[in-house]
């Protein structure tokens, strides 16, 4: 506003002339260019320095003036400067997971860029089931990317997102991830690639995204079993139906720069050694357009702990030739060449690879000199107050109502004046941000963000999370006798479940279900019990304790987590968040080996199966499950009840043992198959609220009910909203068969939407079945 205030009595010239001398000052400020530089008169009229060019052919004509141990040096992280070439050293490992971090060595935090905004972690965002909030979240923490490697302190390449699914509750990195269900998964990391790399740039990218760790990758040290070591073995439905959905969809429908090979072997083979998977998969089938990095010394893993060749030299061979681009770590530059002077690997291997690499730096505009796109970013784009608003929205839209007795809450600021604020998690900072985190803007705590409302009397209840004893409990009781109303914060933290550390089991830590039953006990008021965890806690005993009012659960809320659980407490903030992962009882992890990877039950050997689609026990909260303030009631509008599928195959029907009667995709013409459906939603409560419609699929072919597409809408009190939901018969209503083939069953196929809406939809061929 003084800015504007200043410029009015000026002329346009004179603001133009201004302009012009802070884009310049800005520039002259910011590192000098990576490469390509104008001042350079050995390079600058050099083909891989003219823009004009094609980016193909830039490439191939320095790759063309390198060296072998050039080369060489340029094929892991820290690549070496090519200084005759006037190409600076770079650092490719930066991470940007929910924000810029500085877990990877690429960003520096400190002088102008003290912090960055720091988001939730992404299993509490993934509660929002909001797709346009994970790409706005992308665009911010793109421009506050860039805006730090502007200014010399950050890369351009970003190893996130972490699209694993997360199929064992236990699971330390299951935070990380957008939840257990593949579409959630695949729809949250295309999302967020988009918002990360831009989308209107063609084949420019804002930076470069990965999605990691590619594929099975969900254990990291579970009864002396760790990543390193692992041999995942997954069948091929299981593979193609959940393992891999997430991914596809990057490459496929977020055109994601990059894709990260896992530490474990999948069925025998090193992921960042397995040509299938790399090579014909990937950059195979699904086009990548992009590098493929391995996990941090994954290359070295696969030869020092998994012994998977008998040289290093037959390590680096095995892995360039199988894809990988990339080595995070030093093993492709120490023993690179040893590979091509024994006869192992071609120089042409090694020249694929680098040129994965340099294609992706020139689409960054690294090769463009001073004519850098987004040079109007500096320190002013980061830690903004629309950044940090986001942050707190993301916050609001993640947290879960998991229970409200006789409808608790919201809080009242005019009844309960008075709050005890109690638990090892009421007034932490670090905790609410989760892991590969960087230094957030600031922090709002929950004693804090309640203390905006009420008068609150505060104790910690535990001394850490881990919860070791009972001393501090009585003054925790005496707190609660005092306040009109309790609100227990309580779960987990790092210390319980991260990188590294898989849990031992659902439970709360230590004395935690202690405190909280007893301070439920000595309440004079309602008591409200609210969760920061990543995983699933079982809480049963909560949940049947007539004395717990509600119970929240709002995963690691990022900085601004205070604010948001107070905002939903006390009902600024209607909570419309939905579990993305099923919360099990502590008994399910008996009849569950943590490196089982079958997802299907298997009756036969007491197996119940993994996550909401295939295990049908008892759980303590379900997959997708989310209450509000208010309530919400489905009407269909309209949507077809039949619909034919072309086949382009005289081999299009195949009887399998899962299947009787089923059209191959690969057999139709998917790009003509879409269903529209519409569907009214109608708030017939009285408070305004965002509502998330979730369609399932069901039908005799399958084990169950699965997640096949979501919408998020806001509909004020007493409103309705129509919402288009599109279904795609080729995704959407497909099946997996035992030998990893996807068909689509022809027949009966029932669309839920919530609980009180179904709509049956017949699939069926436009001839006579032809038999195979």
């Amino acid at each position: 506003m003084g800015q504007k205030s200043v410029l009015k009595n000026i002329s346009f010239s004179h603001i133009v002339f201004l302009l012009v001398l802070q884009l310049f000052a800005f520039t002259c400020e910011s590192r000098p260019p990576f490469a390509c530089d104008p001042a350079n008169g050995a390079t600058r009229n050099l083909p891989f320095c003219r823009v004009s060019l094609h980016i193909r052919d830039r490439v191939g004509d320095l790759i063309g003036r390198l060296t072998l141990q050039e080369k060489i040096r340029l094929l892991v992280n820290n690549a070496a400067p090519v200084s005759r070439l006037g190409i600076k050293g770079y650092e490719w490992w930066s991470e940007a997971l929910h924000g810029v971090s500085n877990t990877g060595p690429g960003v520096k935090f400190g002088g102008e860029f003290p912090g960055a905004t720091s988001f939730p972690q992404v299993i509490t965002t993934a509660a929002s089931y909001n797709a346009s909030l994970w790409e706005a979240i992308g665009q911010v923490v793109s421009d506050e990317a860039r805006a730090m490697y502007n200014g010399g302190v950050a890369g351009l390449t970003y190893w996130s997102p972490n699209v694993n699914i997360f199929r064992d509750p236990r699971w330390g990195r299951g935070q990380e991830t957008p939840g257990e269900d593949p579409a959630l998964a695949a729809r949250y990391a295309a999302s967020y690639v988009r918002g990360l790399q831009g989308n209107g740039g063609g084949n420019r990218l804002k930076v470069a995204a990965c999605c990691k760790h590619y594929t099975a990758y969900d254990l990291d040290f579970w009864n002396g079993m760790d990543r390193f070591h692992f041999n995942a073995k997954v069948s091929k439905q299981d593979l193609e139906e959940t393992y891999n959905v997430p991914f596809k969809a990057c490459v496929f429908e977020g055109r994601v720069a990059s894709v990260m090979c896992s530490y474990n072997q999948v069925n025998g083979k090193p992921t960042c050694a397995d040509p299938n998977l790399l090579r014909d998969t990937i950059r195979g089938q699904w086009r990548l357009n992009g590098y493929i990095v391995s996990d941090c010394d994954s290359v070295g893993v696969l030869f020092n702990d998994q012994h998977y060749t008998a040289t290093p030299e037959d390590a680096a061979a095995a892995s360039i030739k199988a894809g990988l681009d990339l080595d995070c770590g030093p093993f492709l530059a120490i023993h690179t060449e040893g590979a091509i002077r024994s006869g192992k690997l071609n120089e042409a291997d090694v020249n694929r690879a680098l040129a994965n690499l340099l294609t992706v730096q020139m689409r960054l505009g690294m090769f463009d000199g001073p004519r850098q796109p987004y040079l109007n970013l500096g320190p002013k784009d980061v830690c903004t107050p629309a950044h940090q608003q986001l942050a707190l929205e993301a916050a609001r839209q993640g947290i879960v109502l998991l229970q409200n007795r006789n409808r608790a809450l919201p809080l009242s600021t005019s009844r309960h004046r008075t709050v005890a604020v109690i638990g090892p998690n009421s007034d932490v900072t670090d905790t609410m941000i989760g892991n590969y985190a960087g230094i957030p803007c600031g922090y709002t705590t929950p004693l804090q963000g309640i203390s905006r409302y009420v008068k609150t009397i505060h104790e910690i209840g535990c001394a850490s999370v881990s919860c070791p004893d009972n001393r501090q409990f009585g003054r925790a009781e005496a707190a609660a006798r005092q306040a009109d109303a309790t609100v227990l914060l309580m779960g987990l933290n790092q210390g319980i479940e991260r990188e590294g550390l898989d849990r031992v089991g659902l439970l709360l830590p230590g004395h935690q279900q202690e405190l909280v039953s007893r301070v439920t006990k000595a309440s004079r008021g309602p008591v409200v019990l609210v969760l920061m965890s990543g995983g699933p806690i079982d809480v049963a005993f909560a949940k049947n304790d007539p004395k717990i009012a509600a119970i929240l659960w709002a995963g690691y809320p990022g900085q601004a987590g205070g604010t948001a659980i107070a905002d939903v407490l006390f009902g600024t903030t209607n909570p419309g968040g939905k579990l993305p992962m099923t919360w099990y009882p502590q008994d399910y992890l008996a009849k569950m080996p943590m490196n089982d990877m079958g997802l299907h039950a298997d009756p036969s050997r007491g197996y119940p199966g993994r996550t909401y689609r295939f295990y049908k026990g008892p759980v303590v909260f379900p997959f997708g499950f989310g209450l509000s303030y208010t309530s919400f009631r489905h009407t269909l509008a309209h949507s077809p009840t039949k619909l034919s599928v072309p086949f382009t195959s005289s081999k299009a029907f195949k009887n399998t043992t899962m299947l009787s009667k089923a059209i191959r995709v690969s057999h139709t013409s998917c790009e003509i198959l879409n269903l529209g459906v519409h569907i009214d939603v109608e708030n017939i409560g009285e408070m305004d609220g965002t509502h998330t419609v979730m369609v399932f699929v069901s039908g005799e072919y399958g084990a169950g009910k699965k997640l096949v597409a979501f919408e998020k809408i806001h509909v004020m009190a007493g409103a309705k909203q129509r919402v288009r939901v599109n279904i795609d018969p080729c995704n959407h209503l497909s099946v997996v068969d035992q030998f990893g083939i996807r068909r689509i069953p022809m027949g009966e196929h029932n669309l839920h939407f919530g609980e009180d809406l179904k709509h049956t939809i017949i699939l069926q061929n436009d001839v006579e079945e032809i038999k195979s």
